[in-house]
């Protein structure tokens, strides 16, 4: 299988190479020429087995084919639990028990084992840059942590994120450093696509990407919805809708892919908060990014979500885009809200990006829609809990992983919202 660009721009390329460049050269993000359909009858229970059978096709091709198995059993090693919430029919896709509490840990850990094992031991440490909103950084920091051969530069944007996010991004040390970027997400993102297509800098610093505009962050993600959407329909005889936490598409974007490979995923609800591009498109009005609006709901505050480039490359017009997902927009009151009466009303206590999922869902049954319902849950609460305990009334304790991570010291380092800047720190030399 060989892949492309979104923008058109270069000659099609192998999937070592896409997952080795991050973005394609012209700028645009590399999708496969065609989606396979998924060898339904041959996935196992196991999360890393369902991962193996979905990837083969994409991996076909690859040096990484005969490793793919080993690849997803390290990847995959925690669960993704479907839990029943306490409302009928409605369920909770539990994807944070990783080892930062966050559901980006299991693409992250996806995507280092397979840098790792195409890189040439005789070339130069490859930096991989990632802009966070929150919790991308912690993931990819820990995926690479100490990993002979690799760099990490961590942009986040300062004073956006939760003081315990701020801490996971920062508490690592060692080939992983943290940049407190004064602006918003999107000035992160911007620098860092900035730096992946700057020919001089990676004639100078071998470069590489881990945010979801890397396929190998896309592809694995799409496993966790494959074996929910299994389990469900083996038990149901139905498909399961999601309702998926979204900010810059990549989560979403991997449920999508995996119905398109024909798994027995129902309707899609992309639930934003405040920053509400997607909603307002998804309504009929044009496309239309704007500045990034900050919430509590911090990990998805994107006022340009990248993947919908992939998307509108995946349909042929904007309506039939529209026709294949549904959006949602949940603002901070009603953050609040919902984690508040969470405990009582679905048996849970929400991070706050779970609690935008949740209040869709309740928008859905208020309307009518009886149909069973999937809320991703993205993020452990305690990431959060100088929001969520105030809400809740008690304190939420954090899991072993975020515990340990949180007792660690932090340190990182201040930066302009300016790619001279950043051009200039990824030139000096890793401590």
């Amino acid at each position: 299988m060989r892949f492309v660009s979104t923008r058109g721009g270069v000659a099609a390329t192998s999937l070592d190479a896409a997952l080795a460049a991050g973005l394609a050269p012209d700028g645009g993000l590399y999708v496969p020429e065609s989606v396979p359909v998924a060898d339904v009858a041959a996935v196992g229970a196991p999360l890393a087995q369902t991962a193996a059978v979905l990837l083969a096709p994409y991996f076909a091709q690859s040096r990484l084919h005969e490793q793919l198995d080993d690849i997803c059993r390290i990847a995959f090693d925690f669960p993704a639990p479907l839990r029943p919430l306490a409302s009928t029919e409605a369920y909770l896709l539990e994807l944070f028990h990783g080892p930062t509490a966050a559901f980006k840990d299991y693409a992250a850990r996806f995507l280092a084992e397979c840098l790792a094992r195409l890189r040439d031991p005789a070339a130069p440490a490859t930096t991989i840059l990632v802009a966070t909103s929150g919790d991308t950084g912690a993931a990819v920091g820990a995926a690479f942590h100490r990993r002979p051969g690799f760099n990490v530069a961590i942009l986040y944007p300062q004073g956006r994120v939760s003081p315990r996010q701020a801490h996971g991004l920062e508490c690592f040390g060692d080939n992983v450093r943290a940049y407190r970027v004064a602006g918003t997400f999107d000035d992160c993102q911007r620098l860092v696509k900035q730096a992946l297509t700057d020919e001089a800098l990676r004639a100078r610093v071998a470069l590489g990407s881990a945010n979801s505009i890397s396929l190998g962050r896309l592809l694995p993600q799409a496993a966790y919805y494959a074996q929910a959407a299994l389990q469900f329909h083996a038990a149901h005889g139905e498909r399961l809708n999601f309702i998926v936490p979204t900010g810059n598409l990549g989560n979403a974007l991997a449920g999508w892919l995996a119905r398109r490979m024909g798994l027995p995923i129902g309707d899609i609800v992309l639930a934003s908060n405040a920053n509400d591009v997607l909603p307002r498109y998804f309504a009929g009005a044009d496309y239309a990014p704007h500045p990034t609006v900050a919430t509590l709901a911090n990990a998805m505050d994107v006022g340009a979500p990248s993947n919908f480039e992939r998307l509108r490359w995946w349909h042929p017009d904007d309506a039939a885009l529209r026709a294949a997902l549904r959006a949602d927009s949940v603002d901070d009151a009603q953050i609040r809200d919902t984690i508040r009466t969470a405990p009582q009303r679905h048996g849970v206590v929400p991070c706050p990006h779970t609690a935008v999922g949740l209040r869709a869902l309740e928008r859905l049954r208020d309307a009518g829609d009886a149909r069973p319902w999937a809320v991703v849950a993205t993020a452990h609460a305690a990431k959060f809990d100088s929001i969520v305990e105030p809400l809740v009334g008690h304190a939420v304790a954090p899991p072993p992983a975020l515990a340990d991570w949180l007792a660690r010291p932090a340190h990182g380092q201040s930066l302009a919202a300016d790619y001279d800047a950043l051009r200039a720190a990824l030139l000096r030399p890793s401590p």
